[in-house]
């Protein structure tokens, strides 16, 4: 009997040596994935559509599970709840506004700088400026960048948050509000934005001059810490993903238009309109340093935060 209990607890410490050292993967079921669309996130799309991810992660048995978040801050209270492991898509205002209220949210990856893709658009013929916009309601999404080039304008025009209504909203809820006049101006992004300007409404101002949009992919700390090799293995997927977007531009175009329910030539104007990265650089790294400057004397930001505490060395090439 005592032989027989001997081999049983060898065969168990045996059992969690192995536990101990196999891979994070062994224990990892499924993998909670945002799928942003806009404002055209190309390669995201093209991993989804052509399951790519699932691919991936068959041999292991992992499940792969797509969420439509379009909101940054959304995904981050996701991630908060522990029901979202990456965040496909996120805009680094987001990231900085979650770490700020100790959300554990942490950058592996670039994703795209598109400047010109963010804009802030009126129908009425009688806002042209960003001086028109005091005292007039402003339909968009809190918390991102969009709501970070709101304030830049009008900042840089002598006007504050205050002298504007936002209103919190989604972008087509935003686009569709401004277009009817339920609202004076809409914050808009990628395929709604050139959809606006075919039903008559005109740009007030774009992203550059005043903030340098910089969508990343985002993980929650925890699983970055628990299964760092399901993160690595969804980076490779992503470069993969670039890879097969450029070397089969037309096919990834007309995959991209499909799904956003546009003409291929719109596609393709926001693709050049896109600036795809897979890393970030120093410079993305000052930029966010100075757009926390930015949000703390705004009143978007309760105190500073330093950007690189929420950016993971894989991150950078």
């Amino acid at each position: 009997m005592k032989k027989l209990y001997a081999i049983v607890t060898l065969m168990a410490l045996l059992a969690t040596a192995l536990y101990a050292g196999g891979s994070s993967e062994d224990s990892l079921k499924t993998i909670n994935v945002s799928y942003v669309k806009s404002p055209f996130n190309l390669p995201l799309i093209l991993m989804k559509e052509k399951g790519m991810l699932e691919e991936a992660f068959a041999n292991e048995g992992v499940k792969v599970v797509y969420h439509e978040i379009t909101s940054g801050a959304k995904q981050a209270e996701a991630m908060a709840a522990d029901s979202l492991d990456i965040g496909g898509v996120m805009n680094t205002t987001s990231v900085l506004l979650a770490r700020s209220a100790g959300n554990d949210v942490r950058i592996i990856a670039g994703f795209s700088r598109p400047v010109d893709v963010f804009a802030i658009v009126a129908m009425d013929p009688g806002i042209t400026s960003i001086a028109d916009l005091k005292g007039k309601k402003v339909g968009g999404p809190k918390g991102t960048v969009l709501h970070q080039l709101l304030a830049a304008a009008l900042d840089a025009k002598g006007y504050g948050m205050n002298d504007v209504e936002l209103l919190e909203m989604g972008l087509p809820q935003a686009s569709t509000a401004m277009l009817s006049g339920q609202i004076d101006a809409a914050l808009l992004a990628g395929s709604l934005l050139i959809q606006a300007q075919k039903s008559g409404a005109h740009v007030i101002t774009t992203a550059k001059g005043y903030v340098t949009p910089k969508l990343v992919i985002a993980a929650r700390g925890k699983f970055l810490d628990e299964h760092p090799e399901a993160v690595e293995r969804y980076l490779d997927v992503h470069r993969s993903a670039m890879a097969w977007m450029e070397a089969n531009l037309d096919e990834a175009l007309e995959v991209g238009a499909r799904e956003q329910g546009i003409s291929v030539e719109d596609a393709a104007k926001l693709y050049h309109w896109t600036q795809y990265i897979t890393a970030l650089t120093e410079e993305d790294v000052k930029t966010m340093e100075d757009d926390v400057t930015f949000m703390v004397e705004n009143g978007m930001l309760r105190e500073a935060v330093d950007p690189r505490s929420c950016i993971s060395d894989t991150a950078f090439e």
